[in-house]
């Protein structure tokens, strides 16, 4: 007699979800973590300067300056690059602020000084020792006109207790003969009326107008009479 086959029922067990996972949808595979790049290795530390320098020059190639069609720089003398440099510089100074240039070696200087003056006044009023404390511009006017102007600044710079003053006249080149109102101040400066005043009086510095201007240097109180001479004017 044949064997019948069991069923679940028969094994005891009864499976109704056994074969559920089939027919469910299956889950979407997950995508695979990115690659992960190592890190570059650190550079090897720079002992000094020196060996930071040969690292950094690794690749530079000197220039051969003896291959043919190629100019060697010329040779430069010991010494000469800094005494062109030496030159240049006084040639910029005196352009531009007269340094180095005499002014009293000109004949257009112009000075005066007056009686018990102090030795070297000329040379230091010249110079700049003296701050100026006030100016006037006597360009463009006439004789009378300029003499009025003068007068009127020469009085209140006295009362005001100025001791330096600066005059500018012009150069006068445009005068046939001498300059007029350089000439006229030198003249103005040693008459009665203001030499008891009048210290000592130079061309100014370049920056101040050089030869068309003049510094005046006033005295704090005026010189008696008996000891009254009016300021030299020499020109050189």
């Amino acid at each position: 007699m044949a064997k019948r086959a069991e069923s679940p029922q028969s094994r005891g067990f009864h499976r109704p979800f056994e074969h559920l996972s089939e027919l469910l949808p299956r889950p979407a595979r997950e995508p695979d973590p990115p690659a992960v790049t190592p890190d570059p290795p650190a550079p090897s530390p720079v002992a000094d300067e020196a060996d930071l320098f040969e690292h950094a020059m690794a690749d530079v190639r000197p220039i051969d300056w003896n291959r043919p069609g190629e100019v060697a720089p010329p040779a430069v003398r010991p010494g000469c690059a800094s005494e062109e440099q030496d030159e240049l510089a006084q040639l910029r100074n005196l352009v531009e602020h007269g340094a180095g240039f005499d002014v009293s070696a000109t004949p257009e200087y112009m000075e005066g000084v007056g009686r018990l003056a102090p030795p070297g006044i000329t040379t230091r009023l010249h110079r700049g020792d003296f701050s100026v404390q006030g100016h006037v511009d006597l360009h463009g006017l006439t004789v009378d006109e300029a003499r009025n102007v003068f007068e009127r600044f020469m009085r209140e710079a006295i009362l005001a207790g100025k001791r330096t003053v600066l005059v500018i006249h012009g150069r006068g080149l445009s005068s046939p003969a001498a300059p007029v109102l350089k000439t006229k101040v030198a003249e103005w400066l040693g008459s009665n009326r203001w030499r008891k005043w009048v210290l000592a009086f130079t061309s100014a510095r370049w920056c101040d107008g050089g030869s068309g201007a003049t510094y005046v240097l006033l005295r704090r109180t005026p010189m008696a009479k008996r000891s009254r001479n009016g300021p030299t004017g020499k020109k050189d």
